[in-house]
């Protein structure tokens, strides 16, 4: 097996849509990000606080961690906290349950190389319960229909179907900086159908580098997605409305340019980014060059700054109250809620137009009170 799957269970999303995308991936160079970094950091501090309050034995890496903070301690611990908690309500059912930490997992009979780890597994009686624990704040992550998660869900059923009897796969996604733990639940014959039926296919053709290039918000962690000619052309459909004003545009052809906004800003960006980063190699764009963009002053030394203008007989600092999230860091989140949880309100989002297929309630608007009043009366 290779270090990193050329199939992996995290671009599964994008390479069940786009089959041959998997094998272009593997030909640019994998560098890690400092995201990636502190997503590790976080992952081996998390393993050690459910250990810890499980009685395992376990090493404190806190000293090693490059990108320790009190954030991540604190989400760490929340994330240790949430699983013990689970695991308290399926005692109530289940007299001796099993936990598995770090578990890897092989789902290669469906995905060819495939593997991966679980962050936890509980085994009960009619479920089998898995974790994924997520650091990163840049996108929230659904458990529904979650690629990802079902074949860890897959592989986690495989592994210990035949040895304990569970009916159902119930897989969660814990991201504590999003305030987010979303999970889904399936039936395991469902699993494997979907498997069976769905991946192994698609599996089999991206492996081989073969099957139909395909656009679309899978793109968005692609290594090629700059250069993309399918992506491109995809993008690029939305010229043939010339960008006229929108009055002139029938509903329906609003309707075809709203599902491609998104993407078309995103695409655009990427184009940008990488003929920016092309640039600053020494690459020569005909029609453009590299400049020095414009800067804002700064102190050279806030401390000397501070030191002086108090000299001088004024304070030099501006006062206000943290926001909720550094303020949560300074607390703790469990003294954060005992102390100021009547004291935080969430306004009204601000109006915004959104797929049907978006989970949030759809919003009434004063048209419609109007109607309702008109139907009442």
């Amino acid at each position: 097996m290779t270090a990193h799957a050329i199939l992996s269970a995290s671009s599964s999303y994008r390479w069940l849509h786009c089959p041959p995308s998997a094998r272009l991936n593997t030909k640019v160079r994998d560098e890690a990000s400092p995201y990636a970094l502190e997503g590790s950091a976080a992952h081996e501090l998390a393993e050690y606080k459910l250990k810890s309050a499980l009685g395992m034995k376990a090493d404190d890496p806190t000293e090693n961690l490059s990108y320790y903070s009190k954030e991540m301690d604190d989400a760490a611990a929340f994330y240790a906290d949430h699983i013990m908690e689970c695991l308290e309500g399926i005692k109530q059912t289940t007299t001796d349950p099993i936990v598995l930490i770090e578990q890897r997992l092989d789902f290669s009979d469906i995905v060819p190389e495939g593997f991966g780890t679980a962050d936890c597994i509980i085994i009960a009686d009619d479920t089998l319960y898995l974790w994924d624990f997520k650091y990163g704040t840049g996108v929230l992550v659904e458990a529904e229909r979650n690629p990802q998660l079902m074949l860890y869900g897959l592989a986690a059923s495989l592994l210990f179907d035949g040895i304990y009897d569970f009916d159902e796969v119930k897989m969660t996604i814990f991201q504590p900086r999003r305030d987010n733990i979303s999970s889904f639940t399936l039936p395991k014959e469902e699993l494997y159908g979907w498997a069976k039926e769905t991946v192994k296919p698609i599996a089999t053709l991206a492996f081989e580098g073969k099957g139909d290039f395909s656009a679309g918000s899978w793109c968005q962690f692609c290594k090629v997605k700059a250069t993309c000619a399918e992506r491109a052309s995809a993008n690029l459909e939305l010229a043939k409305y010339e960008f006229a004003r929108p009055q002139l545009l029938t509903d329906e052809e609003i309707e075809s340019v709203l599902g491609k906004l998104d993407e078309l800003s995103a695409w655009a960006k990427d184009i940008k980014d990488y003929a920016l980063t092309a640039a600053k190699s020494g690459k020569k764009w005909a029609g453009f060059k590299l400049v020095e963009g414009r800067s804002n002053r700064k102190y050279s030394d806030e401390a000397k700054v501070a030191e002086t203008v108090k000299q001088a007989g004024f304070d030099p600092y501006e006062k206000k109250v943290l926001g909720i999230t550094a303020m949560t860091q300074l607390l703790g989140r469990k003294q954060f809620s005992d102390l100021l949880e009547d004291l935080v309100i969430k306004p009204q989002g601000k109006p915004t137009l959104v797929p049907e297929s978006d989970k949030r309630p759809e919003m009434t608007n004063i048209f419609d009170d109007f109607k309702e009043e008109i139907i009442h009366d």
